[in-house]
């Protein structure tokens, strides 16, 4: 309804005609067609008065009758005759031939048919009767503003449900379609294709697909208008969105690359505007493969607009690739980010269908051994040792039997199985044993201690660690299964850089295209990288013959002991066993396929590492996550050269999508980032640090308690010592990041809460008012004692604060504050403290002190903070003393404190309570008072919500 204008324009003179005087824009409240009432002396009924003057030859009194349409159907809602008149009387001022008439009477629509639709019972009849005719014809209105009225009006009535489906299948879409033809106007092509785009979000799947989807495309190609291809690429996220994956990739795909190519640079920009919507929609694979060397394209544009539009979308692409739960996190119900607890990761992670031990143990093991792991974790350390201790020996007590007889079953540890042995059905389930006692750390997967844990067992000695030789069986498989074939991801890649480069070296002396040259450069090392490490891990395969046949056996080995209890009926011979374990890793190789095609830059960036110690610097940057193109573009970011070739506002850009990059790197690859957080925290401007400012606590969660210690408490620290403009950020969630931090690092941030009192400018009030809320918070991080030494000082301070909204709710905080005393059992505290309170509120020399004691007391009483024993005995005597208070306001928060509050309570309306007489006395003396106001508010008993206490005193 927002793009609909429901105002009148005074049309004084006309209505003097009428017989109404004084019209203006005070009289809000009148009916724009209240002279249908008045009799004049023309003795018509309002009926026949409404048609005469819709039908007027004067021009502004036909815009009033459609102006004022609302208020005729509202008086006429009831008549059915005269509805139905109406109605055809709309029909026929539809038809005028002044555009302004019509203009007003096409934004009456959508008010008219929400109104039917809820007082009317017939009302699909009447609106797709008479008025959706109206709509639909409007929309190739020879004027421009009657069309554009009636497509609002149109998208309105989408947006609330109102057009029935075979009304825009018959209507409203062939007329759409007959619009946007090659051969129709230019004008109105354009307009059509901007309805085309808005209006597929509010249709069904299946009718965009099958009626919007094959024109949408064939303009997204139209050679003769660019503004209808910039529209088609500034909406494209929506349309794939609305069509789902499968049309996507199957037809939007490849026009969002011809137009990511195209000529004119206004469209590569709205391309580069909305890649992440279009990336969101896509399948992993096509994410990765396809549109991850686009964005490349489009970062390394010869255009400086379009490079700027792709560096601001490049965080929130690299964030389509994020999978929460493998950073050990869930998003709640909320949309909020959370820490998954410890069960549910081991629930997690034991129903994750995976065909690939060296997969899920290297990620557990990264998880556990990594900083960033959550505490709760810890204590299954020594569980997950002894696991895979007993595990060792278990394997190699059983290798030695393997060489005598051949087991059931002979699939390796944590691998899925192709072949069994026929008949032998008790065979899986022994292979399901044997994962689950390859896992560290599941205590709870484990076979019980008479089955696996012996003296004899015990004392084995243990095996060598051969995870990175499983790694080298996996590719020793898919050479024998590939026939040596090496993916040409990067050989692709690489070819297409090459190809720009070359392009662009007669426009070498360009600084801009001298960036890109820069850029592109980098890529394409990144792709050399990744193409070096297959082609070494081919290396290591074909030395590794004798490796794999020992892992085979010992795979097989902790097989059998898994199966140790199942009698097999079939013996295999070593040829069977090994052809089945090559099947075996055959078969993990094809199911796990997309994780399998960066494996090799990882072996070879370890044994990169074990010859050359300098080579660790270049590691740290490396992940396989996201295209390693994608990360070291948005490293780049923080580039000086970057703010002067791309966009000033580049590293406030990088800062504001950096959590979202962290989230999808995972806590393992934090090492990948950390020295851009770190630029990025001492950048000189200071939007920059007010960025990661305002996300430091969700970069906290993401990190975990040990890495939130080590790298982001110290730039926490220094964001303390900023300016306002920065610290302001931390403030307004420091709750949120002290609970992430252990007990013993959050004591010493209560030595620094008290500088955020002081601030650069004393008038910015919202500062101290943003502490005394976040100070509420923060109580339940702190023991009593803490709170007493401690926060209490703070708040009392804000109690004596210049301005009334500070003081206000540093009062709430004193409430709290005593409430934390009382709950935790520290009544000497809580004593001391209303002592306090007494000395510097009741007794004050100023009114506001005083009338603060009375809000104090009644929100104490409220909370119920104390008992109420504690309460008539130390704070009720003050309380009532109040009543002689020389200034009014005092004794008006007193009068309502006790007649709202106070006398409300239970234990003041039982008989024969003896501080229920002074109470009452108290409040017979307020109701005589000489001051009105304040007998008033002893003498009325309002509700709560009637009028707001803290309001009534700001005013006074």
């Amino acid at each position: 309804m927002a793009g609909i204008p429901l105002y009148f324009v005074d049309l004084q003179d006309d209505l003097d005609d009428f017989g109404i005087e004084d019209y203006g824009q005070d009289c809000g409240s009148m009916r724009i067609t209240a002279f249908l009432d008045i009799p004049g002396q023309d003795n018509l009924t309002p009926l026949a008065r409404l048609e005469k003057y819709a039908f007027s030859d004067n021009v502004y009194n036909r815009q009033i009758i459609a102006r004022g349409l609302l208020d005729v159907f509202r008086d006429f809602s009831n008549n059915e005759e005269g509805f139905l008149t109406v109605m055809e009387i709309v029909v026929r001022l539809s038809e005028d031939a002044e555009p302004t008439v019509r203009t007003e009477l096409m934004e009456q629509i959508p008010p008219i048919a929400i109104f039917l639709q809820e007082s009317r019972p017939k009302f699909p009849t009447a609106f797709f009767e008479y008025l959706m005719p109206i709509v639909v014809r409007y929309l190739t209105d020879i004027n421009n503003q009657v069309r554009k009225a009636s497509q609002e009006a149109l998208l309105i009535l989408l947006e609330q449900d109102l057009v029935a489906q075979s009304d825009i299948e018959n209507k409203v879409c062939p007329i759409l379609l007959d619009l946007s033809a090659p051969d129709s106007d230019d004008e109105y092509k354009v307009e059509a294709v901007n309805i085309i785009c808005k209006m597929a979000s509010m249709l069904s799947r299946t009718t965009v697909e099958h009626m919007l989807l094959p024109r949408f495309c064939e303009l997204c190609s139209d050679g003769k208008l660019f503004q209808v291809r910039k529209i088609c690429a500034a909406n494209f996220g929506d349309i794939c969105n609305a069509v789902g994956q499968e049309a996507t990739e199957r037809l939007l795909i490849p026009k969002f690359f011809e137009l990511c190519s195209d000529s004119v640079w206004g469209m590569r920009k709205a391309c580069a505007e909305c890649f992440m919507a279009v990336s969101y929609t896509t399948s992993p694979e096509v994410r990765r493969s396809k549109l991850s060397p686009l964005f490349i394209s489009l970062i390394s544009d010869t255009c400086r607009w379009v490079r700027q539009a792709a560096f601001q979308s490049l965080g929130p692409f690299i964030s389509t690739f994020a999978n929460p739960s493998s950073a050990g996190l869930y998003i709640r119900e909320d949309g909020t980010l959370s820490i998954r607890p410890p069960a549910q990761d081991v629930n997690s992670n034991s129903c994750q269908p995976s065909n690939n031990i060296t997969l899920m143990s290297s990620s557990a093991n990264a998880a556990l051994s990594s900083s960033e792991q959550p505490m709760e974790i810890k204590p299954e350390s020594s569980t997950e040792e002894t696991s895979a201790e007993v595990h060792t020996k278990l394997s190699e007590d059983l290798n030695k039997d393997l060489r005598e007889e051949s087991s059931d079953c002979c699939a390796s540890p944590g691998e899925e199985v192709s072949h069994l042995c026929q008949g032998d059905t008790a065979a899986a389930g022994a292979t399901e044993a044997a994962k689950e006692s390859s896992f560290p750390g599941m205590s709870s997967r484990l076979p019980s201690a008479e089955d696996v844990f012996n003296t004899f067992l015990y004392w084995r000695p243990p095996l060598p660690d051969i995870s990175q030789d499983l790694e080298l069986l996996q590719f020793k498989a898919e050479k024998h299964n590939d026939a040596c074939s090496v993916p040409c991801n990067n050989c692709v890649a690489s070819s297409e850089i090459k190809k720009v480069l070359e392009s662009l070296q007669e426009h070498i002396d360009d600084p801009d295209v001298q960036a890109q040259v820069q850029v592109l450069s980098a890529a394409l090392r990144a792709a050399q990288f990744d193409s070096v490490g297959d082609c070494e891990t081919k290396k290591m395969e074909e030395s590794g013959d004798n490796l794999q046949n020992k892992m085979i056996l010992d795979e097989t080995a902790v097989a059998d002991a898994a199966c140790n209890q199942v009698q097999g009926d079939t013996l295999l011979s070593p040829a069977s066993q090994d052809d089945i374990s090559d099947q075996s890793a055959t078969s993990v190789l094809k199911s796990t396929d997309s994780e399998e095609q960066h494996r090799g830059t990882s072996v070879f960036l370890r044994k990169e590492q074990e010859s050359n110690p300098s080579f660790e610097d270049d590691k740290s940057k490396l992940q396989d996550i996201i295209p390693q193109p994608l990360l070291d573009q948005y490293l780049s970011m923080t580039d000086p050269a970057r703010a002067q070739t791309v966009d000033t506002e580049i590293a406030k850009h990088c800062a504001y999508s950096l959590p979202g990059v962290a989230l999808t790197l995972g806590r393992q690859n934090w090492h990948c980032l950390k020295d851009t957080y770190e630029t990025l925290a001492s950048d000189v401007q200071w939007k920059v640090r007010r960025t990661l400012a305002f996300s430091i606590h969700e970069l906290a969660v993401i990190l975990g308690d040990q890495l939130t210690a080590a790298d982001l408490v110290p730039i926490f620290n220094g964001f303390l010592k900023d300016l306002d403009e920065v610290r302001i950020g931390v403030l307004k969630h420091l709750y949120d990041f002290l609970k992430l931090l252990h007990a013993d690092k959050r004591r010493e941030y209560l030595y620094q809460l008290q500088e955020f009192v002081v601030t650069d400018n004393s008038r910015n009030w919202r500062f101290r008012y943003e502490l005394a809320e976040q100070l509420i918070l923060i109580l339940e991080l702190y023991n009593p004692n803490d709170v007493y030494d401690y926060l209490r000082h703070i708040a009392l301070t804000l109690c004596s604060d210049k301005v009334s909204e500070v003081r206000w709710i540093s009062f709430k905080l004193v409430v709290a504050i005593l409430q934390k005393f009382y709950a935790n059992g520290a009544n000497a505290l809580g004593l001391n403290f209303i002592n306090e309170l007494v000395v510097r509120f009741r007794h004050c020399s100023k009114w506001v002190g005083r009338q603060a004691f009375a809000f104090i007391c009644q929100a104490v009483v409220e909370e119920e903070c104390m008992p109420v024993d504690q309460f008539v005995e130390h704070l009720l005597p003050s309380l009532l003393s109040l009543a002689s208070d020389p200034v009014p306001n005092v004794r008006v928060l007193l009068a309502k404190a006790l007649r709202q509050t106070l006398l409300e309570k239970a234990y003041f309306k039982s008989v024969g309570n003896p501080h229920l007489e002074a109470a009452e006395e108290t409040i017979l003396a307020l109701q005589s008072d000489r001051d009105q106001d304040v007998s008033f508010f002893a003498t009325i008993k309002l509700k709560q919500g009637n009028m707001d206490s803290i309001t009534i005193e700001k005013q006074n």
